[in-house]
């Protein structure tokens, strides 16, 4: 009997590290709606319940994630024209002086001869990330697109022609408390069979010459197996995204030590810089490039949760 589920299909290795960002919420103040990070591990902590289950008021104990945020900085805004039904992008403005550092050659639209935006059916903020501080062997850096906040277009452009040239703060963009959502990319498990792919029943001992495999492939007609049968390939290493996932401690690189375990995170080391920790798990192994933007179908209230011990144990052991 088969227990996979259809709803990620086809189920395919992702084509690149860097998660695809499709769609962004909507904010009538300006402010960017989205970063990046790189995971870092899990620990556990302890923490008041403030939902409304039946143990509302009491301690509770909860995994967290804990996120390192690198360097964010702007250099420039992309502007998007909208053509037939589609918005595709029409121009880049890109700060001179950060392109040499980027390695970016023949640019002609810099932000010095920047026109008026308002003829522009949309602008975001071209970003890029410089992990060159972080205790990880990655130091490449990457650039994106990050959609902000406003009521027009002209309101947008002002916002994010005040940041060129800046770097951009965690604590400029979310607060604890938070709802957001992560992109990442789940860890590959290699070749996998339908067992552990799909959750097929292993058939009997004394059923067929073989126990992990398919019992039936489909019907005699349609003489064709169907895309919906399960089969052997490669697991994991896919698009996945984490909705509503709640920050309980936003920190700076001053109070790394109150995260930071024993010996290091597993795979990782430990924490430098500026950081988030939230509840519960994300796709991917430590070192994962992931993507964050403000929840896109938040329905939960913003509150302020009371911790009250977080796990410093080491983690080799485990």
């Amino acid at each position: 009997m088969r227990k996979g589920s259809l709803e990620f299909w086809p189920h395919r290795r992702a084509h690149k590290q860097t998660p695809r960002m499709r769609s962004w919420p909507s904010a009538a103040e300006p402010s960017f709606l989205g970063f990046a990070a790189f995971k870092v591990g899990m620990t556990h902590v302890a923490m008041i319940d403030d939902s409304d289950s039946p143990a509302k008021g009491s301690e509770i104990s909860r995994a967290a994630t804990l996120l390192e945020i690198p360097e964010i900085h702007v250099y420039g805004i992309r502007a998007y024209t909208k053509k037939y039904e589609y918005v595709e992008p029409a121009v880049d403005y890109v700060d001179q002086n950060l392109a040499k550092k980027l390695n970016m050659k023949n640019v002609k639209n810099t932000v010095d001869k920047m026109p008026d935006l308002s003829d522009f059916v949309d602008v975001k903020a071209l970003i890029f990330i410089d992990p060159v501080n972080l205790g990880i062997a990655n130091k490449r850096i990457k650039r994106m697109e990050v959609a902000v906040g406003g009521k027009s277009v002209k309101e947008k452009a002002d916002f994010i022609k005040g940041w060129i040239g800046k770097t951009v703060k965690v604590t400029d963009i979310l607060g604890v408390g938070d709802y957001i959502d992560v992109k990442a990319i789940s860890t590959g498990k290699g070749w996998a069979g339908v067992v552990k792919r799909f959750g097929v029943a292993t058939q009997g001992r004394k059923a067929t010459g073989k126990r992990r495999h398919l019992g039936v492939m489909g019907a005699w007609h349609p003489a064709k197996v169907l895309y919906t049968v399960p089969h052997s390939g490669h697991m994991g290493y896919n698009y996945r995204t984490e909705l509503n996932k709640r920050i309980l401690k936003v920190g700076t690189a001053n109070d790394t030590k109150e995260v930071n375990v024993k010996g290091g995170f597993l795979n990782y080391g430990v924490i430098k810089t500026d950081y988030i920790m939230i509840d519960g798990s994300i796709p991917g192994p430590s070192k994962r490039f992931v993507r964050i933007r403000k929840a896109l179908r938040n329905t939960h209230a913003k509150k302020e949760p009371k911790i009250t011990y977080v796990s410093l144990a080491s983690k080799q052991g485990s």
